[in-house]
């Protein structure tokens, strides 16, 4: 496996539709504004989060089972900026639909723009022929609210190419969270 340049992100991108929309380049300000990064860089693509989330909450007293989840969990918000409390965390999802050819598998990884706030994005990888919005977990480490920008940059995905298609893709295992148009919680 080999992880791929932005020049190859850039054709999949732009010839077969791996990233809709696509930004090639890097955006850092837009009307004046400084902006926390998104769009093609180096070895990646940097996306950016929407202005949908879902914010945990524990008013209901639930249990957080994977097996067993209730949406009860999160208080739904939409705007240009998001606040999640105190140890606590938020899903959300991008704002780039993501179709993953059938030799590749990518890594997502949190800004450290973000990360050296305390804000830790975890997503799983994209598998083989997966494709969707991103459903991004947000976690706020720190024990102060801290504040996401929607439409901005969050976390930079990672192109790694195999010489070989694989046996099974996500496609034909019918995976659960395949095509996503919205925020996702857990499902088994």
């Amino acid at each position: 496996m080999s992880l791929q340049s932005d020049q190859w992100i850039r054709k999949m991108a732009l010839e077969h539709k791996m990233i809709e929309p696509f930004v090639n380049g890097q955006v850092r300000e837009k009307d004046g504004k400084r902006l926390v990064s998104y769009g093609l860089s180096s070895y990646g693509y940097d996306l950016r989060v929407s202005t949908e989330f879902k914010v945990f909450t524990n008013v209901y007293n639930s249990i957080v089972d994977p097996k067993n989840f209730s949406e009860d969990a999160f208080i739904d918000i939409k705007g240009d900026t998001c606040i999640i409390p105190p140890n606590s965390f938020a899903l959300a999802r991008s704002v780039e639909y993501f179709r993953i050819p059938r030799n590749v598998l990518t890594l997502c990884i949190g800004k450290s723009t973000y990360a050296r706030c305390g804000i830790i994005v975890n997503v799983t990888p994209f598998e083989p022929e997966w494709e969707g919005y991103v459903t991004l977990e947000i976690s706020n480490t720190t024990p102060l609210p801290a504040k996401i920008y929607a439409m901005e940059g969050l976390a930079q995905v990672l192109f790694f190419e195999a010489p070989n298609v694989c046996e099974t893709s996500y496609a034909d295992r019918k995976g659960k969270y395949m095509r996503q148009m919205e925020i996702t919680v857990p499902s088994i």
